[in-house]
C-alpha cells in the first residue's frame, strides 16, 4: 500500500466565497481556486424554476414537481460537495500537506453585503455542508482541520503585514494599509496587486500562525498573484482516483 508522509506544519488557508467557492493558499508556495460559478448557475436555475412553478400560489405551496426539481437541485449539491472536498484532500496528500485552516463566521455569510440577488445565492450555496465534508475528509486522512475566524482578513493587507483584529475587537484607529479594487485584486501599500481572495486566504493562515508555529516565509507575491484555478467540472478525475493511505 502506498504510503505518505504529513508535515503539520504545512499548511493551507482556505478562504470560503461565492465565484470563487473555495481560495486555497498554502505556506508550500502554492496557491489554487476551486470555481464556484457552476453551483451559483445550478441554484440560479432552482430559484427560477421555484419561482415559476409557485407564482399566484400560496406560499406554502408544494407539488411532486417541485419535489423533483429540489431533488434533482440537493443531488447536485452533493455531487459539487463531495468533488470539491475530495479534490482539496487530495492536493493536500499531493502537497504533503498537514494542517488545513478553513475561515468561517458563524452566520456571517448569511448578512453579507451583496446585493439582493447574490444574497439569495449565496445562502443556497452549501458552503457549511463543504466545510463538513472538508473536515471529516481531514480526520480520515490524519490531517489536522482547524476552523479560524476571519474577520477583517479580506480587508487588511498580508503583504503590508497588517494586524489582524478579532471580531469586534477593532481597534479605534485601525485601518487597513492596502485596498481591494476592480477584478478581485488587491493592491498593498507598495501598489503590490494580488489576487485579492487569496489575499483573504492566506491572511486565514496567518490568524493562527503564531498558535500553530507556521512559517510564512515562502508566502508571497508571486503565490498569491496567479493562483491555479479549477471548474467542478475538470475535477472529474482527482475527485475519483482514491487517495492514497497514510501509514
Amino acid at each position: 500500500m502506498a504510503m505518505w508522509f504529513i508535515n503539520l506544519k504545512s499548511t493551507v488557508g482556505i478562504d470560503p466565497g461565492l465565484n470563487n467557492w473555495l481560495t486555497c493558499v498554502s505556506n508550500v508556495g502554492k496557491a489554487f481556486i476551486v470555481d464556484g460559478r457552476k453551483v451559483k448557475s445550478q441554484n440560479q436555475w432552482y430559484n427560477k424554476q421555484v419561482a415559476k412553478m409557485k407564482q399566484g400560489k400560496p406560499g406554502d405551496y408544494w407539488d411532486n414537481q417541485l419535489a423533483a426539481i429540489t431533488e434533482k437541485r440537493n443531488r447536485m449539491m452533493r455531487d459539487n460537495i463531495n468533488k470539491a472536498a475530495r479534490f482539496v484532500i487530495n492536493w493536500c496528500i499531493e502537497h504533503q500537506i498537514g494542517t488545513v485552516v478553513f475561515g468561517w463566521n458563524q452566520h456571517q455569510k448569511d448578512g453579507i453585503n451583496i446585493g439582493k440577488k447574490n444574497n439569495q445565492q449565496f445562502v443556497q450555496i452549501p458552503t457549511a455542508t463543504l466545510k463538513t465534508r472538508i473536515a471529516e475528509l481531514s480526520e480520515q486522512y490524519g490531517i489536522k482541520f482547524v476552523e479560524a475566524e476571519e474577520s477583517y482578513t479580506s480587508q487588511a493587507s498580508f503583504l503590508d503585514d497588517d494586524f489582524l483584529p478579532t471580531f469586534g475587537e477593532k481597534p479605534e484607529r485601525w485601518k487597513a494599509s492596502g485596498k481591494r479594487v476592480n477584478r478581485g485584486l488587491y493592491r498593498s501599500a507598495k501598489g503590490q496587486v494580488i489576487n485579492a481572495d487569496c489575499n483573504g486566504a492566506a491572511n486565514i493562515i496567518k490568524k493562527v500562525a503564531t498558535q500553530l508555529s507556521i512559517d510564512l516565509a515562502k508566502v508571497g507575491r508571486g503565490v498569491l498573484m496567479l493562483p491555479q484555478r479549477y471548474k467542478l467540472d475538470c475535477l472529474t478525475k482527482k475527485y475519483r482516483k482514491q487517495c492514497v493511505a497514510w501509514l
